[in-house]
């Protein structure tokens, strides 16, 4: 029977895509306890070089989002971290790369048995979102975040674009936030499980 710590041994082995840029360097943070998941894309160069998820400006304004210190944000006994491409995708015309596509089909169930503490989803950008929900526009659902709790929140990705974004949807941080720190601070409150976590 596959066990979680058998299974961070598979994926830290993974060379599968050795054709990546910078190379295969799965990153992820995973316990079973783990009551939120970060649903996200892939990781960045920062994240690549330093093996830590979210290491970067996005990772700043995501915590702030959640109303998380960085403690509280790497403690994988309250997040689980489970981009959909494991590794850092390369460069494309705008920005980085889409996930791998052969990843999330290999890894994410499997893992995502072993997390059997999970309450809530956090969708972070259109692809994880339309991995999970299929095909739609991500500014609606964000909007329309309510119908999704309390098991599933859309978030737009936290980068540098997500200023311009909010500014032209101010309902963002006058409804969708307040109503996501309260999930979150509701959520941790619950007793924490042993971590283990790769990176």
């Amino acid at each position: 029977m596959e066990t979680l710590a058998t299974l961070l041994e598979e994926v830290r082995a993974c060379h599968r895509c050795a054709d990546l840029p910078l190379g295969p360097r799965p990153i992820l943070s995973i316990a079973p306890g783990a009551r939120i998941l970060i649903a996200s894309q892939a990781p960045g160069t920062k994240a690549h070089a330093t093996g830590i998820p979210f290491d970067d400006a996005s990772g700043r304004r995501l915590r702030e989002w959640l109303g998380v210190t960085p403690e509280v944000f790497y403690d994988p006994s309250g997040f689980a971290i489970l981009p959909l491409g494991l590794c850092y995708p390369g460069r494309r015309a705008g920005g980085d790369a889409p996930p791998r596509r052969e990843c999330a089909p290999i890894w994410r169930d499997r893992l995502l048995r072993q997390a059997t503490g999970i309450r809530l989803t956090l969708l972070i950008g259109s692809h994880a979102q339309n991995h999970v929900l299929g095909p739609g526009v991500m500014t609606e659902r964000v909007r329309d975040f309510r119908r999704h709790l309390p098991d599933v929140l859309p978030l737009p990705h936290p980068s540098w674009r997500s200023t311009g974004w909010m500014r032209r949807n101010p309902w963002f941080e006058a409804e969708v936030l307040p109503a996501l720190q309260a999930r979150v601070r509701n959520l941790l409150e619950t007793p924490p499980a042993a971590p283990i976590s790769c990176g």
